[in-house]
């Protein structure tokens, strides 16, 4: 007999623990019974769900052969810990009450997200607002990252009597994921940077290096952009349930916002 998949049911039975609390009334057909205990085949069907939904599994054989055996497993544990009198200490108690509470919480985000179905005219402004954010253009960037302004001066200096600015970054930049690079970045859209990083790199044409340091909270840093191009994001159909996702997150957030100002709080 398998040992329990916690990658298969894991998190659905934190769910479904309260729920099915009292479920051996259920007048189901049970999928199996443990030491006479029947395990019925809506707990089976529960847990089915939230992998194919949750967790975007493919129903298959496979797959329900390894809840059903799951299941079983969890059964005779459960057993074996009431047969132990674990279920009446205080900490399983504790965990009850946890899992109630985690278990209400889901099913009014469920409920909520159900009753206030994101719109398209939601979407699409979202998809506008992150567009507008990332900017039409991406750049290809080297930069040297030092400790000081002086330092920083100094290095821009040396550039400019000639020095090569790859091998500057080779020899003092303290960035580790750019240094052996000559300092080079990935392409990336400049709201991939931090705001003093971005605001540079956009003031510069192709070519072009920085006169003067740029301090960030990692320190100082002499940067170059190498060259440029438009930028290509994926179309609205493409990100749309990222979207939807997204959204949804800000209205849950919104949501727990409002309620929390409603709420009497004493501490």
């Amino acid at each position: 007999m398998p040992l329990l998949k916690p990658l298969i049911i894991a998190s659905c039975m934190l769910a479904a623990t309260a729920a099915y609390a009292q479920d051996s009334n259920v007048l189901t057909k049970p999928i199996a019974t443990v030491n006479g205990v029947g395990i019925p085949e809506s707990r089976f069907d529960f847990v089915l769900k939230q992998n194919l939904q949750q967790r975007g599994e493919k129903d298959s054989p496979e797959i329900r052969n390894s809840i059903k055996e799951s299941l079983i497993n969890q059964e005779i544990i459960s057993q074996a810990a009431v047969k132990k009198g674990l279920d009446k200490t205080p900490e399983f108690r504790t965990m009850m009450d946890l899992s109630r509470g985690q278990n209400l919480v889901n099913a009014y985000l469920h409920d909520y997200v159900a009753s206030h179905p994101v719109t398209d005219a939601e979407m699409k402004a979202e998809f506008d607002k992150i567009k507008a954010h990332m900017g039409d253009k991406e750049y290809k960037v080297r930069h040297i990252l030092v400790k000081t302004e002086a330092e920083a001066k100094k290095i821009i200096a040396e550039i400019k009597k000639g020095a090569k600015f790859s091998k500057l970054a080779e020899k003092d930049s303290l960035d580790p994921g750019s240094k052996n690079n000559g300092g080079e970045l990935d392409w990336a859209p400049a709201s991939n940077f931090v705001k003093p990083f971005a605001d540079a790199v956009t003031s510069l044409k192709k070519g072009q290096m920085t006169q003067t340091p740029v301090q960030t909270p990692f320190g100082w840093h002499v940067i170059e952009v190498e060259d440029e191009k438009p930028l290509k994001l994926p179309s609205f159909d493409q990100v749309k349930p990222q979207l939807q996702q997204r959204v949804e997150q800000e209205h849950i957030q919104k949501l727990i916002a409002d309620l929390r100002a409603s709420a009497k709080v004493e501490q």
